[in-house]
């Protein structure tokens, strides 16, 4: 099948600065059969998503023949050689970016210098994002680089989907509990101050409440309720110390406990005297306003 060979690409508005995170510039290309990039290094991050054909990528040691709903992606300094096949040579789209944060993003998606491939499927979410972003340059906005990052951001969140749905089926049983157990705790720490019910955890993370109240035991050896619980009272305990301007009520209110009596209690409960008690051992007297005559 024959092709029109095309080459696209728009750059970011705004002048790189050293920013957090920063898109360099996005594109598109049907690329001509045989087209060779490399070998060769950049010193950003630059990820290609595949529309459709055939190709080989190759990054140190990993090589491996790429198809439509691939994505790979090249690290800063790292030689990398890429070629499109002869007879299906590929139609891809790109982003570049960089910058101080660049790095934990991806990270976070797991897509490491040794494992550089991501393999979406038929899901055609990479390659609107990829768009999304070259569209935002195109028109030049003032919102563009703010638009493009964000597009960024969903990108790799896709990605990591991606990822993760990859591996689950390698997953043994237990690394699967373990995984469970640790959305559980994650879910319950960074959520202790909201009003949050173990029914509504369960809810959100799609398992019966009974199955992973009794998991989470087994591997912790405390029930959600009372790691919940712990985790107020240990925030609690935090902010006696460092917030003396804050009263009991107010501290007890902050850290998730809408009765200050029971906060007072579970206080006692996990640490053996009152909180008030507590304060005063550590030299942290709660701070009065002084009292203006009419």
């Amino acid at each position: 099948m024959s092709t029109i060979p095309t080459y696209r690409v728009a750059s970011n508005p705004v002048r790189f600065l050293a920013r957090e995170l920063t898109v360099l510039f996005a594109g598109e290309s049907q690329t001509n059969p045989l087209h060779r990039i490399g070998p060769k290094v950049v010193d950003y991050y630059l990820l290609h998503h595949v529309l459709s054909g055939k190709g080989v990528f190759r990054a140190g040691d990993f090589e491996a023949e790429l198809t439509a709903g691939d994505s790979f992606l090249i690290h800063p300094g790292q030689l990398f050689h890429y070629v499109s096949d002869e007879a299906e040579p590929w139609r891809y789209r790109w982003v570049a970016f960089a910058g101080t944060q660049a790095e934990a993003l991806v990270a976070e998606a797991g897509i490491g210098p040794s494992r550089p491939v991501v393999r979406s499927g038929a899901s055609r979410t990479p390659g609107d994002r990829c768009r999304s972003v070259y569209e935002a340059f195109r028109e030049r906005g003032s919102s563009a680089s703010l638009a493009a990052t964000g597009h960024l951001h969903l990108l790799f969140a896709g990605l990591q989907e991606a990822v993760a749905e990859g591996t689950t089926d390698a997953l043994r049983p237990d690394s699967h509990s373990e995984e469970l157990v640790r959305q559980v705790a994650g879910y319950l720490s960074t959520q202790y101050a909201e009003p949050i019910s173990i029914e509504g955890m369960a809810e959100s993370l799609g398992y019966n409440r009974a199955y992973l109240s009794r998991l989470f035991k087994q591997r912790t050896g405390v029930s959600p309720v009372t790691f919940l619980t712990r985790q107020r009272v240990d925030h609690g305990r935090r902010l006696l110390r460092e917030r003396p301007e804050l009263t009991v009520e107010q501290i007890a209110s902050s850290v998730g406990f809408q009765d200050a009596l029971y906060f007072s209690k579970q206080f006692r409960r996990w640490y053996g005297q009152a909180p008030t008690d507590y304060r005063a051992s550590v030299g942290t007297a709660p701070i009065r306003k002084p009292h203006l005559s009419p």
